[in-house]
């Protein structure tokens, strides 16, 4: 029962999966680029590394020799997958599906080319011509990524030719890595932006969480509820393509499926094959069992026989707004109302709109979404990062 978890990315997200895996007695190596990450103040061992070194990937799997490997962030040298996969290190979700989803170009032409899934219209660019050319072909306004990002670093609308070049800039600035490329995508207008988590299982059928809607600044998610209304029609179809995609993929766990909610259906944006910012919703206790510990218990091959909802919930992200060292205040007055909730990360330094907590709300299934968020955002100002 027992497992050996090498963790590569140690943020808020890996340090939720942390604190499962010791609740199930699972032995943690969270590896970041910086010492003293938030999931590695709850694991076992800790490894400062930069994962985009090859060599230095190798030494530590070679030193710790564990029996899983997952992935938390993109910038890791995922190549490298391959050759632990062969070796017997079972790689969450597989080798495959983390080395396609750290690169928006492998997913984006695997999901419009092989799959067939409705996308927006793109194209790629890795020089200021060309990006001008993809923009010429795709019009304005059109929404520009790099390849490698996360969390909304690097992306964009450009509205004007007076944006252009500062677009492109700003996608270079926050590339992930060394790979300087971007995809430029059609404006869709859509209604809504959701996130499906859907969970793959060694056993058992393959199971979706109730929709989460969210929205977005800076290409950064602000606030998400559970569950966006949706109807079955839509929400059948996006069922449908996340499960063509992740068993392209395969692989077990969680996946956060992003998806565009648009008058004529359905369109595919993007994946991450681990849990998702927006799920963190689910630490409201909107669901038996929360993201972290759904993909915990799926990588372990533990079955999942239920992801009904159980209560409606939202969250609102608390930022910093400048560099520094933090100090957190005002949680006592954020949780002097019921059915509220504050994670604090334990970053151990702000810069500016980095997520330092998260604000939760929660109530009976059937209530207004809307409120819950109005109550999270009501929460999350009274923390206030210093």
């Amino acid at each position: 029962m027992k497992k050996k978890i090498m963790l590569l990315g140690s943020g808020e997200l890996g340090k939720e999966f942390v604190i499962a895996a010791k609740r199930l007695g699972q032995h943690v190596i969270a590896v970041d680029s910086y010492n003293d990450a938030p999931a590695q103040q709850v694991a076992d061992e800790r490894e400062v590394i930069n994962m985009l070194d090859g060599n230095a990937l190798d030494a530590i799997v070679d030193k710790h020799k564990p029996d899983l490997i997952v992935p938390e962030i993109e910038a890791i040298r995922t190549e490298r997958f391959y050759d632990y996969e062969s070796k017997g290190i079972q790689v969450v979700p597989s080798a495959k599906a983390a080395n396609f989803t750290m690169n928006r170009k492998a997913i984006r032409d695997l999901a419009a080319k092989e799959l067939g899934l409705r996308t927006a219209k793109y194209d790629y660019a890795t020089t200021l011509e060309q990006f001008r050319e993809a923009i010429d072909a795709i019009g304005l306004p059109c929404v520009v990524k790099p390849l490698m990002s996360s969390s909304g670093k690097g992306q964009s609308v450009v509205r004007t030719e007076a944006d252009i070049e500062k677009s492109w800039n700003y996608a270079m600035s926050g590339t992930r890595g060394d790979l300087m490329e971007v995809i430029v995508e059609e404006f869709i207008k859509f209604e809504s932006e959701i996130t499906l988590l859907t969970v793959t299982q060694k056993s058992g059928n393959t199971l979706f969480c109730p929709p989460i809607g969210h929205r977005q600044e800076r290409g950064d998610y602000q606030e998400s509820w559970m569950p966006h209304p949706m109807t079955n029609a839509h929400l059948n179809e996006a069922e449908q393509m996340a499960d063509k995609v992740t068993r392209a993929l395969s692989g077990y766990g969680i996946w956060g499926v992003e998806f565009f909610l648009a008058e004529n259906g359905v369109y595919f944006s993007e994946l991450s094959p681990r849990p998702h910012d927006t799920g963190m919703v689910t630490l409201a206790n909107t669901l038996p069992l929360n993201e972290f510990e759904l993909h915990l218990r799926a990588v372990l091959g533990l079955p999942i026989p239920d992801v009904t909802l159980q209560k409606a919930g939202a969250s609102a992200v608390v930022l910093a707004s400048k560099e520094g060292v933090p100090n957190i205040s005002g949680v006592e007055e954020a949780l002097n109302e019921a059915q509220v909730d504050v994670k604090v990360f334990g970053k151990p330094v702000t810069r500016p709109y980095r997520r330092m907590a998260v604000a939760l709300a929660w109530d009976k299934p059937g209530t207004d979404v809307k409120s819950l968020v109005s109550k999270a955002q009501r929460v999350a100002a009274k923390v206030k990062v210093h």
